[in-house]
């Protein structure tokens, strides 16, 4: 399990790291419009399918084309793991190097935003309240990471759930003489 989990899990953390970096030049145009989040959540997922061919590969190459949902579950979330971390460190290396205004810029396009939809002025002053605190919790490393990990995770987790669920396949029973 051990070769499969870290084959898969450091492809995915590098191909979600590579497509983090490939975007770095566009961040503003794609930070300004509401396409960043549909831009980065699709990427995500694409790196999760190598949780999809792990599993699989998992069940064919070790299990001898069984495996339980268990065991897919477990090779799922190990794999799961290893790319969210690749997925942090590389948006750590990125945000405290690259783009260290990133928080800045965002909390601006929050506001501006708001402000577009025509929120009154209570609420334009709650949203720059939020933001600041956003920016001083942000620029920690570790809460910037905790934060980080919960971008990609729940995509992961679901998609660990969905293919531990089809990829199950249970050893043919014995047929018993009568």
């Amino acid at each position: 399990m051990k070769k499969t989990v870290l084959t898969f899990g450091l492809i995915s953390a590098a191909l979600s790291s590579v497509m983090m970096l490939l975007t770095v030049p566009f961040m503003d145009r794609i930070t300004r419009s509401d396409l960043g989040e549909y831009v980065g959540y699709t990427l995500i997922l694409l790196s999760f399918l190598l949780v999809f061919f792990g599993v699989r590969s998992y069940r064919d190459n070790v299990g001898g084309g069984t495996v339980t949902f268990g065991r897919a579950f477990t090779v799922g979330i190990l794999i799961t793991l290893l790319s969210c971390a690749g997925y942090v460190i590389t948006w750590e290396l990125i945000y405290f190097t690259l783009v260290p205004d990133f928080a800045d810029k965002y909390a601006a396009h929050a506001i501006e935003r708001a402000r577009a939809a025509g929120a009154s002025a209570q609420t334009l002053d709650e949203t720059t309240r939020q933001m600041e605190a956003f920016k001083v919790m942000y620029n920690k490393p570790l809460m910037n990471a905790a934060v980080t990990f919960l971008e990609p995770f729940p995509i992961g987790l679901l998609v660990t759930v969905v293919s531990a669920a089809v990829l199950r396949k249970k050893a043919p029973s014995a047929i018993q003489p009568v």
